[in-house]
């Protein structure tokens, strides 16, 4: 049996039957990453000790008769900018090549917890800077789909893993559709939840006001399972904020009758008309049982791409400023005083994407130019927010593209730093209000995926979780491991 192609959910009854064992799972899954990893390039660190030692503990409990949460035994992987107690937490850069942390992130905290196995940590943008996965420091991952396209970024790996199964489900993060964007490329599901609804604690910084960890599985069931494992309140985490979700995805769903789908034309004006008559079609099926479409205005989404990118880089300016060969981390061997250590500890650390981000967020921070640019821009924070409060007065739940385009072939874009940026335009006003969204396949652009993005008010995971679910019935399933071409 091909276990890895299984969803989480699948292999979590057949270990509770006894009908697979977890470390069947583990080494099926090992077998797969040793198959398929050479094309992918999924992964940064892979921890298959760990994983087997964990796999033999749950089978362990299995047989003493224990119950098993959800997430037993199965193969998750970890975006590497999510701390791991003796595990290397590169966030794929030079800067951090070597940097083992001594503790663990909340997220794994509570993994660990409920006995997932680890199968390691996932290639990257550097510190989640990219929409592609071709800012690595270390190699450059390739979409199962098509290994001549990008995965989508900054989380491609942890996307492309789950595309080409090897791994069940995966953590990444999102600052500005670093979740979205890649589930959609790699024809996954993926959630960004609501600011402050997962723990941040452990999770390397890049835009503190925007980042957030979330969840991409194959199947909405594990997609719910995970989000709901990782979410709460967190004493270390002071944006944290208390929650109130189901402890697992039994009885997921949502009654599609009646239900309200904002479609904002704005988000329609920059897309490819195949992926914009994908989400249209698409559209049809919750209609189909009794859903009504409402036309709606975001008329701030316009100017959404450069408030992003001015608060983002800011925060980065100043997060990224710890990285100066003291502390920890990569040092430059050559340098005559401290000044010059600092000088050639950034310039060699750091890539290119990071260093352009690092002199943007300076210079918007800088004495003269703070009120005309950072300000500015946390105002409008506030203008997209109210926005979104009123359009959710009109609708329950907003429907737009993920992306403009499938994903594009790679190094089309990476010269063109603003035609990269402009890949982000569907879903970054989401990370500015702080709003949960969920990206699930939704049809075909030249053999390669389309997402649909379904936007919720706060706090409002389990209805889109509920009406991802829905969709997934109607249409016979979503994903399935891709055929590594």
């Amino acid at each position: 049996m091909e276990l890895y192609k299984l969803t989480g959910g699948e292999l979590h009854r057949l270990m509770k039957e006894k009908k697979v064992s977890a470390v069947e799972v583990t080494e099926d899954t090992f077998a797969r990453i040793a198959k398929v990893e050479n094309g992918i390039g999924a992964f940064i660190t892979a921890t298959p000790e760990e994983a087997m030692k964990t796999a033999q503990a749950v089978d362990k409990k299995i047989a003493a008769g224990e119950e098993l949460h959800p997430l037993a035994g199965i193969p998750i992987g970890i975006k590497d900018n999510i701390c791991t107690k003796d595990i290397k937490t590169t966030c794929a850069s030079k800067m951090l090549e070597n940097f083992v942390p001594p503790y663990d992130a909340t997220v794994i905290t509570k993994l660990k917890a409920v006995d997932y196995v680890m199968t390691g940590k996932m290639n990257m943008d550097e510190f989640a800077m990219g929409s592609s996965c071709e800012n690595s420091a270390f190699h450059i991952t390739h979409n199962p789909h098509g290994l001549d396209k990008v995965p989508g970024g900054s989380s491609g790996g942890s996307a492309a893993a789950v595309a080409a199964g090897e791994a069940v489900m995966s953590l990444g993060s999102d600052t500005g559709g670093s979740i979205r964007e890649p589930a959609a490329y790699c024809g996954i599901i993926g959630l960004k939840p609501t600011y402050g609804a997962v723990s941040r604690y452990g999770l390397v910084a890049f835009a503190s006001s925007l980042d957030q960890i979330g969840p991409m599985g194959r199947s909405v069931e594990d997609v719910a399972n995970l989000f709901y494992t990782i979410s709460g309140q967190d004493p270390y985490d002071a944006t944290s904020m208390p929650t109130h979700y189901p402890k697992t995805a039994e009885g997921l769903g949502y009654d599609l009758a009646g239900l309200r789908i904002g479609v904002p034309k704005e988000f329609y004006k920059h897309v490819d008309v195949a992926v914009g008559a994908a989400i249209l079609q698409g559209i049809r099926t919750p209609e189909a049982r009794g859903a009504k479409v409402v036309n709606i205005s975001l008329p701030s989404t316009e100017y959404g791409l450069s408030a992003y990118y001015i608060i983002s880089s800011a925060e980065a300016s100043s997060n990224l400023s710890r990285f100066d060969g003291v502390k920890y981390g990569f040092r430059a061997e050559n340098y005559t005083d401290l000044n010059d250590m600092y000088e050639k500890t950034r310039s060699e650390g750091f890539g290119d994407e990071v260093k352009r981000r690092i002199m943007l967020g300076t210079f918007v921070l800088s004495s003269g130019y703070y009120d005309a640019y950072y300000k500015k821009a946390k105002l409008f924070q506030q203008k997209v927010r109210a926005e979104y409060d009123e359009a959710f007065k009109q609708c329950d739940v907003i429907v737009t593209p993920t992306a403009p385009t499938a994903a594009f072939k790679i190094g089309e874009n990476v010269h063109d730093p603003l035609k990269m940026y402009a890949s982000d335009i569907c879903t970054i006003t989401v990370n500015i209000a702080g709003l949960p969204a969920l990206s699930l396949p939704i049809g075909m652009d030249h053999e390669m995926p389309v997402g649909m993005q379904l936007i919720g008010p706060h706090f409002s995971e389990e209805k889109l979780l509920g009406i991802a679910k829905e969709f997934e019935t109607l249409r016979g399933g979503l994903c399935k491991v891709a055929t590594v071409v």
